[in-house]
């Protein structure tokens, strides 16, 4: 147990502190160290957890999570990470609350923070919608928490929207950091577009990766189509990160442009960024017809690119003919990666998914526990 938490005890204490209440809405909100002292927390988490070690600090409490869109690993990471701290987790539809009945997003969060102790959301579908709402419901909250002087923390956990998947960019990061322990210098990392015949998936991953990998010197190629491009505010935030970092950052238009050499790989379908906007605009007018009518146009797009995807052939262009392939899951077998390349990583994107169960609890001890490393040592006194 000591020498466990001996990590936490190497952190600098104003960076831990610095969590305290602290949601997460974009990794690019806060900075490295801060990102360094989560990450170090999820690791002693996840050494504790894999040593049978209970952590209940927070029992009894309720952790609340709001899934606007489908969801498998992220619900389940939400649920591990809240037993295990104690909390009782409660996943609920969002389409059943108030908010399509015109309640705003701080109202809800005012009636959910009444009662809730962490709320987690995801809201990941319309661009301009899903990062607001969250910040939105974070104000109703705090507002209420202030008018009736509680003293409670409740975070609000971006579980993705349609900028950001924070808690899969964290975790994929701490599945790198194990696969190369010398740190992500000089390591070549694709983040490539990849062929789906599913659904126009949101823009949120790799615009997640490009900023949050850029930050510790590796270097960053980023390959689609030009019709899928990301958004600005995302791509320059890459490139800045990859200045300070003093690693790199391209984009590129060729899927084995960005395969060569890489050590890392993480090929993902994304809708086309015309299309994405159709879509704000028809979701504001509450235009159903006009909703499925542009997923199709996205599909038949989408459909002009089949060759864009994982196979043998492109992974034998990267490192060693052998780099690390990553996904956030479901992955389109057969469309976004080939079945044999697949059946090699089957396991590795499963060890990939669970970092998120730690990265989860990292993020609600620390911001609502503000003496965290002795909360650990009272618990196993």
């Amino acid at each position: 147990m000591n020498d466990i938490l001996s990590r936490l005890r190497g952190i600098e204490g104003s960076d831990l502190r610095a969590l305290h209440g602290k949601n997460l809405a974009l990794t690019q909100d806060w900075s490295t160290p801060e990102i360094e002292a989560l990450l170090a927390v999820a690791a002693t988490f996840a050494d504790l957890d894999r040593s049978g070690v209970k952590l209940p600090l927070f029992p009894s409490e309720l952790a609340y999570a709001l899934f606007f869109d489908n969801s498998t690993r992220t619900k389940s990471a939400w649920a591990g990470a809240a037993s295990r701290l104690g909390m009782q987790p409660v996943i609920v539809d969002g389409s059943s609350t108030q908010v399509a009945h015109g309640e705003t997003a701080a109202e809800t969060g005012a009636m959910l923070g009444m009662n809730a102790h962490a709320i987690g959301v995801r809201h990941d579908l319309i661009l301009g919608e899903g990062n607001r709402f969250m910040r939105d419901l974070a104000s109703g909250i705090d507002d209420y928490l202030s008018a009736t002087d509680d003293p409670r923390k409740v975070p609000i956990v971006n579980l993705q929207c349609d900028i950001d998947h924070p808690t899969q960019t964290l975790a994929d990061l701490m599945w790198l950091r194990e696969n190369f322990p010398d740190g992500l210098e000089n390591k070549s990392i694709a983040v490539s577009w990849a062929y789906s015949p599913s659904y126009a998936k949101p823009l949120s991953v790799p615009q997640g990766l490009i900023t949050l990998l850029t930050r510790w010197g590796a270097d960053v190629r980023l390959a689609h189509p030009k019709e899928y491009r990301l958004m600005d505010e995302c791509v320059a935030a890459a490139t800045k990160n990859a200045e300070q970092s003093g690693g790199s950052f391209r984009v590129v238009e060729e899927m084995d442009e960005a395969f060569h050499g890489a050590h890392a790989v993480y090929p993902k379908s994304w809708g086309p960024f015309d299309l994405m906007m159709e879509r704000v605009e028809a979701n504001r007018s509450g235009d159903t017809e006009a909703m499925g009518e542009i997923e199709q146009r996205a599909l038949a797009r989408n459909a002009r690119f089949t060759d864009w995807i994982c196979d043998e052939r492109r992974i034998e262009l990267t490192a060693d003919a052998d780099a690390l392939y990553l996904h956030c899951l479901p992955a389109d077998i057969g469309a976004e990666v080939s079945p044999g390349v697949m059946a090699r990583h089957t396991v590795n994107v499963a060890r990939e998914a669970n970092w998120k169960v730690y990265v989860v609890m990292a993020l609600l001890a620390c911001a609502k526990e503000p003496a965290l490393l002795e909360r650990l040592n009272d618990l196993h006194r």
